[in-house]
């Protein structure tokens, strides 16, 4: 049999290979367990993550990064979704323990640049990793969260904000097996708060999923197509893998101009 495993992909590669590696960057992606709509799978976030970060790890290594790509995690925050079946729920002090626990091994084998794949809107890890860059000074982190970095609306007409256009038509390319058809999906109706700044957006506030959306959709997929999914992954794994690429180069000692 033919060995196929990926050098950039630790769930893939072996002791063999690894021991003989000097890798620069660990990559962590970051997803959840939850629903989207009624024609998305609850792995979507999972799905999406590990998509991303290993096809960006891929272009970097090819021009002589040298990332590692850990296991997906794959639970995220979703404390307003508790009353929606099997949605799975990670609070962030346990997130933290987690973050912690792998940047406790990077630092001992001195890997010292972390990098958050991040695709669930729920995980926000800019205080997590506040915390820890005071007990592990030595280890850059930082995180992304993969379906913002670019202007969304080059490539959607409305991308939403959960299991929406831009949502579905990634997954209509990435796993079009765990698609349901787009008349099965729900009309993604949402309900926004009454108060004038939760409204606007410059005060936040959890929101209970189920009194904003019934079918847990927030954004109308029945535009996606898998042609506008590929488009825009290709474009934001270029701009993820060359953000590998120049980190991989980096001087921790000499980050600022």
């Amino acid at each position: 049999m033919k060995h196929t495993a990926r050098p950039y992909v630790l769930q893939e590669t072996n002791w063999k290979s690894v021991k003989n590696e000097k890798y620069q960057v660990a990559i962590l992606p970051w997803g959840a367990t939850e629903a989207h709509n009624y024609h998305l799978p609850y792995g979507t976030d999972n799905i999406q993550a590990e998509h991303v970060a290993i096809e960006a790890a891929k272009l970097a290594w090819k021009k002589g990064a040298k990332p590692i790509v850990l296991p997906t995690i794959a639970y995220g925050v979703n404390t307003g979704q508790m009353n929606v079946s099997l949605c799975m729920n990670m609070n962030p002090s346990t997130q933290h323990a987690i973050i912690r626990d792998i940047v406790q091994v990077l630092d001992y084998q001195n890997i010292r640049k972390l990098v958050i794949v991040n695709a669930h809107g729920g995980n926000i890890f800019k205080q997590i990793i506040r915390e820890l860059s005071l007990e592990y000074p030595k280890v850059f982190i930082c995180s992304l969260n993969w379906w913002q970095i670019t202007d969304t609306t080059k490539y959607f007409d409305e991308p939403g904000d959960h299991a929406g256009e831009l949502e579905t038509a990634v997954m209509m390319h990435l796993t079009p097996e765990l698609v349901l058809p787009l008349e099965e999906a729900g009309d993604a109706n949402s309900k926004s708060f009454k108060i004038k700044g939760l409204k606007q957006g410059w005060v936040s506030a959890q929101r209970e999923w189920t009194k904003i959306t019934e079918d847990t959709g927030v954004g109308n997929p029945k535009m996606a197509t898998a042609a506008k999914g590929v488009t825009f992954l290709n474009v934001v794994i270029g701009m993820i893998a060359s953000f590998f690429e120049e980190l991989h180069h980096a001087d921790l000692d000499d980050m600022y101009e």
